[in-house]
């Protein structure tokens, strides 16, 4: 998501999960607690609150895993994360050179205040999200419309985006070129319809009470507490209703790992994630024996660097020396604990192979290895060049609890192994780490990504010069002009693409533009009772409208 997400946030507490939100219209007005056997409610913990229930302002993974449950596009993903029809009827119809789509939308699908989904809700909601004027992070992900790179530059006008309602249930939509994950694509949160009556009734109050939101999922947010909980109901008007078995999903807002696992063995919630201090305690545990597993997911985590708030960081040998000064295995093996590998790259392996057949990540060789003998010549250099043997730099993070003892991990690997260099520690909420990040108001800052889609371009192009979630001032010709051709005329060649884009990355691993950590797994308990709960590697991590309770004692 880009999980800002950015589909990018260390949740520990998350099962890998998040979710929620809906207008209370539509739901069913069940009360909480029904906890008895086989009752079809489950409550969970989640480490955040919802940012935004606005999918054209939405940038993070928690709010783009809510819109996964309560919110339905043209298309959702399966088990497999393959695109299958939503409000869609169909597979598109294509025209020969697959520039122009035409699809067909169900007459069935409507909004939960009763108002049926159309063709126009698409056509409003992109042009929406493409006008420079809603200042939409996420405006750029649909750079494949005809058109919208020439909204965004303020060349042409929103209403000239390539899509249109033919009618109220037929689609056409044209692309610049013939893109071969669109139709995954438009799985993801910014593709979702909006109701434009209810979203110029609400102004901007849209997307930030359950009040203020329109949804056509399968559920709806029956309860949302700020910093508290929130929950979820059916949605009555949902076209698929039949096959969406809950009738509870309750989430409870909670930082503290130790806490959430209280909550779980005393039987209060049906799954939670461990620390590392407790992976071996519980995978080793008979009683948890069914319960406990792990996972590696698509996401990256890594430090980013911000050349525009301090010019120290503009120099290349202190950013390689930062780099290669933190030992990395050792921080996924004592601190996380939970299946996450290090890594030196931006990408994740094992998310996508090339045209050869071979993981994308085998044609990228990194320099961001943990060496603290080299750190350390880099670090020489860099005093030498910027004449100065002291730094200090402010180093932002979450505000979980495990998210302090990553920081100050990191903090001792680079204070011990460059001596004169120092972090000052900033924790901040979610949504204002956020914010502070797209003002490019950091100097280092820890942080995540996950893919929206099954192709190397979501990691690699949200770093192209002055793009909306590069926020680090970062810049490269070279890299800006690959990632432009692998967008445009490499499509039609795709082992020169794919040799492109792996060019693209290793440019910016030498340059050493960010801090590379890990890839992201997963070590968690959950209920076996707990039955057809998915887990996507992109386009939001959870689908839940297929999940029954079945074997609860």
């Amino acid at each position: 998501m880009k999980k800002n997400f950015q589909w990018f946030l260390v949740l520990l507490l998350a099962l890998t999960g998040f979710v929620s939100a809906c207008s209370s219209s539509g739901g069913d007005n069940k009360s909480a607690g029904e906890n008895g056997k086989d009752s079809q409610v489950v409550n969970f913990v989640e480490g955040s609150d919802i940012p935004s229930m606005d999918s054209s302002l939405a940038t993070d993974q928690v709010s783009f895993n809510v819109f996964n449950q309560v919110m339905e596009g043209l298309y959702t993903l399966d088990k497999d994360d393959k695109a299958v029809p939503g409000v869609a009827e169909g597979d598109p119809e294509k025209s020969k050179d697959g520039k122009t789509w035409t699809i067909k939308l169900r007459k069935d699908a409507k909004w939960s205040n009763g108002d049926p989904v159309t063709a126009k809700d698409f056509e409003y909601a992109w042009k929406r999200t493409i006008d420079p004027k809603t200042g939409a992070e996420y405006a750029y992900i649909m750079a494949d419309l005809k058109n919208a790179n020439k909204i965004m530059e303020g060349k042409a006008k929103p209403d000239e985006l390539g899509v249109k309602a033919i009618d109220d249930n037929t689609l056409e939509i044209q692309l610049e070129t013939n893109i071969p994950y669109f139709q995954e694509l438009l799985a993801f949160g910014s593709f979702l319809p909006q109701n434009e009556k209810f979203v110029k009734e609400k102004g901007e109050k849209y997307g930030t009470t359950k009040e203020d939101t329109l949804y056509n999922g399968p559920f709806v947010l029956h309860e949302w507490n700020t910093e508290k909980n929130f929950q979820l109901t059916p949605n009555k008007e949902y076209w698929d209703k039949d096959k969406v078995k809950l009738k509870e999903v309750n989430f409870q807002i909670v930082k503290e790992t130790q806490t959430a696992l209280n909550l779980y063995t005393t039987g209060k919630i049906d799954a939670v994630g461990l620390s590392a201090e407790n992976v071996d305690k519980y995978k080793n545990d008979p009683k948890y024996k069914d319960q406990f597993s792990t996972q590696l997911g698509s996401s990256t985590f890594f430090v980013r660097i911000n050349q525009s708030k301090n010019k120290d960081l503009q120099n290349k040998n202190l950013r390689l020396a930062l780099a290669k000064a933190i030992d990395k295995d050792k921080y996924v093996k004592n601190l996380l604990n939970n299946g996450s590998v290090a890594t030196d790259a931006l990408m994740p392996k094992e998310f996508v192979k090339g045209p050869d057949g071979k993981d994308y990540s085998e044609g990228v060789k990194s320099p961001l290895n943990y060496d603290k003998d080299e750190a350390k010549k880099f670090y020489d250099k860099a005093k030498k060049e910027l004449g100065k043997d002291k730094f200090t730099f402010e180093f932002l993070t979450y505000d979980q609890d495990t998210s302090k003892k990553d920081a100050e991990y990191v903090k001792e690997q680079i204070e011990t192994n460059l001596p004169g260099v120092t972090l000052k520690i900033k924790q901040q909420p979610f949504k204002q780490k956020l914010a502070l990040e797209s003002k490019k108001n950091y100097e280092l800052s820890f942080a995540g990504w996950g893919p929206d889609y099954p192709d190397p371009m979501t990691f690699i192009d949200m770093f192209v010069t002055d793009g909306p979630h590069n926020q680090m001032g970062w810049s490269n010709k070279e890299f800006d002009i690959l990632v432009k051709d692998a967008k445009g005329p490499l499509l039609a060649d795709p082992e020169k693409r794919w040799k492109a884009l792996q060019q693209a990355e290793q440019i910016f691993l030498d340059d050493a533009a960010i801090i590379p950590m890990y890839q992201r797994g997963s070590a968690r308990l959950r209920q076996p009772y707990i039955k057809n709960y998915v887990v996507h590697k992109f386009a939001g991590d959870t689908t839940l409208k297929e999940v029954t309770i079945e074997g609860k004692k």
